[in-house]
């Protein structure tokens, strides 16, 4: 069965060392997510922060299956509320960075970007945790085929394996090489 969408879990945690004109963000920091054009949620503004602002605020949106890059925009409120929004700084996430890796789709990771402002110099950090959300019947992972481990299908009377990764490593010397 295939899917359309996809339903991605995004925490936005925090950042650190938002700058802008070479000076420190003050307050009023948020951040704004968009999957598309016309698929973006934003923060709540972190009013006491200041350039290392915390948000922890979870956002669940629909990522279509085709998407290849998720921006994450760095902006802050100036002034009073009729004083508008400057944009600190940008980072794109390739979806790449949390599918299809060493570990299933559905588990939660922590990831953290370099943003770069409107010149393309370096503009602080943001941290995230995110995952994709999706029942199993929908997913096409390696979990679902492996019958059971993982599934909360009892073994031996544990449901709990949890995730293991393997990394195969190859080191191009003779297999006695490091006992002589």
């Amino acid at each position: 069965m295939e899917t359309k969408s996809r339903t991605l879990e995004i925490t936005i945690l925090s950042a650190e060392d938002l700058r802008t004109g070479n000076r420190p963000v003050k307050k009023n920091a948020f951040v704004v997510v968009s999957i598309d054009a016309f698929n973006s949620k934003a923060t709540r503004v972190d009013g006491e922060g200041g350039s290392y602002p915390s948000w922890n605020d979870k956002l669940v949106m629909e990522m279509p299956v085709q998407t290849r890059f998720i921006t994450l925009q760095v902006k802050y409120c100036k002034g009073s509320s009729s004083g508008g929004e400057k944009l600190v700084g940008v980072a794109r996430i390739p979806v790449t960075d949390f599918t299809g890796g060493y570990s299933p789709e559905t588990c939660l990771q922590y990831l953290s970007y370099r943003l770069r402002d409107a010149k393309g110099l370096k503009n602080g950090i943001i941290n995230v945790s995110l995952r994709l959300k999706e029942s199993l019947r929908d997913c096409s992972s390696q979990a679902a085929s492996a019958g059971g481990i993982g599934l909360g299908i009892p073994i031996d009377g544990r449901t709990d394996y949890g995730v293991v990764t393997g990394v195969p490593i190859c080191s191009g010397y003779p297999p006695k090489a490091f006992f002589r």
